[in-house]
């Protein structure tokens, strides 16, 4: 038995079970942080894991919403950009939330919370979810690869197993240089867009109206739909895992107070994490704006096709390889999280552990399958069909992770002294309805063609 669960209190009224091993016990508060520090001292402890969590919110997925919403609409859909964001900022907090408040991570919440025939199935549709997630990043890198180094798809496919050992260096070596790989990673994807923006000159006038919302976003049936979509693939359900449990890796103590203040730096970092998120997508909806949508290019919706456009356009060779660059590093960084959020899941649902190493084989080897099926037999016309079912399963699952998560928060009995205001419950509430009914339009729309 961990030494820290000795000291674990019986299970308040509203769990089923008393609270079991912490969330990536490993590396559960290995991060110290200053106990009389200052506020700002303390602040930068905490910084880390809201990066983590912001990778899946501009993933190759997001890429296509974002590219074809520019291209055909300019910069009339970053409002929906925002208001997505906005959204993923109030269910990111609800995750810290949960994740401090009950010591458990939301798989573990799940499992002690509900009986097996409920949660086994939840954990099974988490699994598919983090695999179609795989998937994505897969795709991505694969894109990514071919792009800068003429690497046929196929291969590269095959080349994306080999980020295995990647995973085991970072987390033989410790967390934070996790956190510092994702967070360069990061780096280097905004100065490539930042770099590709400057070169496509944007009227930033336009760029500032964009971001207040009309109503042709509604009015107008072509918009609304690419407007769902970036809505809907913006919320991915295995965030709202990853992130529960990553904000246990900070030691911030046990007091009500400590805990009190380790949620407010918690949502802190998630918050500026994602408002880098939205920066990055808002950038590559501003960049096909600037170049496609202006040229009278409105089609453009895939990668390949707006890397080869770029050159011409920009009338600069660096421009495409940039776009390649951040598409690398984007699948590169998916490949952490995945990692991550599929440790959590498993342990967390079922209480078992294996090797991450294995774990992650695994993983990816059920994600790498139908990509170099589909690749080899269809091509690019298929990777891209491939993307697109990815982001349908996601929304399919999304549901069984949002309303446990805004549940278990407002639940006075499982949260105690931690539990969320009410006016929190009410919009995040409201936000999971939003969310869930946009995803269901979406399915709805890829069933029926």
């Amino acid at each position: 038995m961990p030494p820290d669960q000795a000291a674990t209190p019986p299970a308040p009224g509203g769990w089923r079970a008393a609270r079991g091993e912490p969330s990536l016990a490993d590396m559960f508060g290995s991060v110290r942080v200053a106990k009389g520090g200052s506020f700002w001292r303390k602040l930068v402890a905490f910084l880390g894991p809201g990066y983590l969590v912001a990778v899946g919110y501009m993933d190759p997925g997001n890429w296509a919403t974002s590219l074809a919403g520019g291209s055909k609409f300019g910069y009339a859909l970053l409002a929906v950009a925002l208001i997505s964001n906005i959204m993923a900022i109030v269910l990111q907090a609800l995750c810290a939330r949960l994740g401090v408040g009950s010591g458990r991570d939301l798989a573990q919440a799940c499992r002690d919370a509900y009986p097996k025939w409920v949660s086994w199935p939840l954990w099974l549709l988490a699994e598919i979810a983090i695999s179609a997630t795989d998937l994505a990043e897969i795709i991505g890198t694969a894109i990514g690869l071919n792009l800068l180094f003429g690497i046929p798809l196929e291969i590269g496919v095959l080349i994306t197993a080999a980020d295995v050992f990647l995973i085991l260096a970072l987390q033989a070596i410790g967390f934070r240089w996790i956190e510092a790989f994702v967070v360069a990673l990061l780096g280097v994807i905004a100065a490539c867009f930042a770099v590709q923006i400057a070169m496509a000159d944007p009227d930033w006038g336009q760029v500032i109206r964009g971001f207040a919302p009309t109503v042709d976003i509604v009015a107008n049936r072509d918009m609304l739909y690419l407007a769902l979509g970036i809505l809907g693939a913006t919320v991915m359900p295995h965030n709202l895992y990853l992130h529960s449990g990553l904000v246990q890796t900070r030691g911030y103590g046990d007091s009500v107070p400590e805990k009190k203040e380790a949620i407010t730096l918690a949502t802190i970092d998630s918050t500026i994490a994602l408002c880098l998120a939205l920066l990055i997508n808002a950038s590559i909806l501003i960049l096909a704006a600037a170049t496609f949508h202006k040229a009278g290019k409105t089609d453009v919706a895939e990668l390949d096709q707006a890397h080869t456009l770029l050159s011409p356009m920009l009338g600069s060779s660096i421009a495409p390889t940039l776009f390649g660059i951040a598409l690398l590093c984007c699948g590169l960084n998916s490949t952490v999280t995945a990692t991550l959020s599929g440790q959590i899941v498993m342990e967390g649902f079922i209480n078992i552990k294996i090797a991450p190493w294995l774990r992650r084989l695994v993983t990816r080897m059920i994600a790498i399958v139908p990509a170099a099926v589909v690749t080899i037999w269809y091509g690019e016309k298929g990777t891209a069909q491939l993307l697109i079912l990815s982001q349908v399963i996601l929304s399919l699952q999304l549901p069984f992770a949002i309303v446990p998560l805004v549940m278990f928060t407002a639940s006075k009995a499982k949260m105690g002294t931690f539990v969320a205001p009410r006016w929190l419950s009410f919009v995040a509430a409201i936000i999971a309805a939003v969310v869930i009914a946009l995803n269901v339009k979406l399915l709805i729309d890829f069933v029926t063609g």
